[in-house]
């Protein structure tokens, strides 16, 4: 992974006509406005983006932060590939490289290679892996052992399809042809657009501005307008410092809803064994250092 393995491979043109036809059906969704259709959107970016990728794809599989039985992990890995970000296995494989090679060679995204490149360049280059789970096997051999995220990791673009469909369906219901196509600029490409830039940003954004609490080995940064959009996933720097910890904003003013919602899923007795970093800010160290 990185630049110099991918760019010579060249543009990957399904890849950046997938993403200029979600951008386009972004800005026609501005022309369809309405509060159903907006509260459409909230919620599914909530699921897709916050407990999808924030709490599931990142603090759960990723990480291991946390446990959820079964059921609950699979439900919430199905609800991320509603982001269009790829299956649990190139999303996974893809994240734990970066955080070998953090802003070193070899780092699928880090901003040293440009911040376009670190945005959004490295999807649009080179060979998609998003269904070649073989070549990613050895950094997730976790879910390698799981014939579900082996399987949705091949179909992943089937969920967003069917809630395609169903907003569609539930449009037509309330509303005609016009709310139903306004559902699905809504619901589907304004949420996808919004929710891919604010996953994002976080490649690109915390590692060029903002705070740093922790002197980690990268360029790490804390940036709050970041954690705003990705529901906590902002606070870069403490995660960098603190891998494995479920829980990234570390001080009371540090918004992190993603952490909140899996406090609230072990209120309910549906997450254990939840791993939490101990700050002194006293004495700010690294885990490990």
């Amino acid at each position: 992974m990185g630049r110099a393995a991918t760019v010579g491979d060249g543009i990957n043109w399904l890849t950046l006509a997938v993403m200029a036809v979600f951008h386009a059906g972004a800005l026609a969704a501005l022309f369809f406005f309405s509060w159903q259709r907006f509260l459409a959107m909230a919620v599914l970016y909530a699921l897709a983006v916050n407990v999808g990728i924030g709490m599931c794809y990142h603090r759960l599989l990723t990480h291991r932060g946390y446990q959820v039985p079964k059921w609950l992990e699979y439900v919430m890995t199905t609800l991320a590939t509603l982001s269009l970000e790829g299956g649990p296995i190139f999303w996974v494989a893809t994240h734990r490289v970066h955080h070998q090679l953090s802003d070193r060679v070899g780092d699928p995204h880090t901003p040293r290679e440009g911040g376009w490149w670190a945005h959004a360049g490295w999807l649009i280059w080179g060979n998609a892996l998003h269904t070649q789970t073989h070549v990613l096997a050895r950094y997730v051999p976790d879910l390698m052992r799981s014939r579900f995220h082996v399987w949705l990791s091949k179909y992943h673009w089937l969920p967003l399809v069917a809630s395609g469909v169903a907003l569609f369906g539930l449009g037509w219901i309330w509303g005609g042809w016009r709310n139903a196509l306004g559902m699905v600029l809504w619901g589907g490409f304004l949420r996808v657009t919004l929710g891919l830039h604010a996953t994002w940003l976080v490649n690109s954004a915390t590692h060029i501005w903002g705070r740093r609490r922790f002197e980690t080995r990268d360029n790490s940064r804390n940036n709050f307008w970041v954690a705003l959009v990705s529901g906590g996933e902002g606070w870069h720097n403490n995660h960098h410092a603190h891998p494995v910890s479920a829980r990234h904003g570390l001080a009371w003013y540090e918004f992190d809803p993603n952490y909140w919602g899996i406090w609230l899923l072990a209120k309910v007795g549906l997450a254990r064994k939840i791993k939490r970093a101990q700050f002194d800010p006293a004495n700010p160290r690294p885990a490990g250092a």
